[in-house]
This record gives C-alpha cells, structure tokens and sequence, in this order.
C-alpha cells in the first residue's frame, strides 16, 4: 500500500471526508481492520480564502506547492489535494514534487468514462462555477457539464448555484 499525502483543511470538512472515503475503500478491499497509509498537511484556510478574494490565485498556488513538496519529503507517494476549488492552482502542486498529483477533474473524467454517463452536473464554489479550471477538463472527455441555475443574492450573503 502506498503512502498518500493529503492536502487538507480548506475546509476541514471535505478533508475529513476525503479521510473517511479514503479508510472506507481500504477496509473494503482489505478487510479487517485495515486502514489507510496516508499523511495529512492540514492548512488554516482562513490566509487562503483571503488569497482567494483578493485574487493572488499566484501566491496561494506557491503555498500549496510548498506543502505538497513538504508531504513528498515526508514520505507520500502521491498528492491528493482535498478540495474542488483550489484545483485552479493545481500546476503549482504538480510542478513542485515528483510524486502523481491526483487532479480531481482528471480522476471525474476517467470515473465518467467508465460508467458511460453522458452527462455530469458541476457543484461548486463560486470560483469552481465560473471559472475553466475544472469544466475545462471535464468537457474534453463527455457531451455535457451541465450548470445549475445562480441564484443571486442580493446582499452580504454568497451566490448560490
């Protein structure tokens, strides 16, 4: 079994999901009480979120660089970053460490084929939604990503899809 390191806490919640799926899969396949070997870097989203905001898309994708080249070094045979949205900087991930960097959009596309759907339904933040960085990668592999309808707001409350 290989050593996965996980880029985590943006939010916490998807890493504990990321966690969990992760542990379920070894347990089914293994049994008993087999459990994922995986380590987790953890980073306070509150700097990143800010990043996002203020568009320094750049500086965010160095600090990901860093703690992924961090997990490799520590022993993780390949990358996981545990969200949809900071896929946009996924190159400075990739660029950083010489271990397989699991792009959720390219691990999606493969899934899809697979199963012969025709048609995918694309959830996310605001950025994941209105920005090519995932959908990109999805259209070149099925028919349709099909958007939900934005809903705006109006007021200090987000956009929602």
């Amino acid at each position: 079994m290989k050593t996965i390191g996980l880029i985590g806490g943006m939010s916490w919640e998807s890493t504990a999901t990321y966690y969990r799926l992760m542990n379920e899969e070894v347990r089914n396949r293994l049994g008993g009480l087999h459990s994922a070997k995986c380590l987790i870097y953890s980073v306070d989203f509150s700097p990143i979120e800010q990043m996002q905001r203020e568009g320094k898309w750049e500086e965010a994708g160095e600090r990901l660089g860093e703690i992924a080249a961090k997990l490799e070094v520590a022993g993780a045979e390949g990358i996981v970053l545990c969200t949809n949205t900071m896929h946009k900087v996924a190159s400075h991930i990739e660029e950083a460490i010489h271990v397989p960097f699991l792009h959720i959009a390219e691990a999606t596309a493969q899934s899809v084929l697979e199963e012969q759907v025709k048609h995918v339904l694309l959830l996310g933040t605001k950025y994941t939604m209105e920005q090519a960085f995932i959908s990109d990668i999805l259209k070149k592999t099925f028919f349709a990503c099909v958007y939900p309808k934005r809903i705006r707001t109006g007021g200090t409350e987000p956009d929602y899809f």
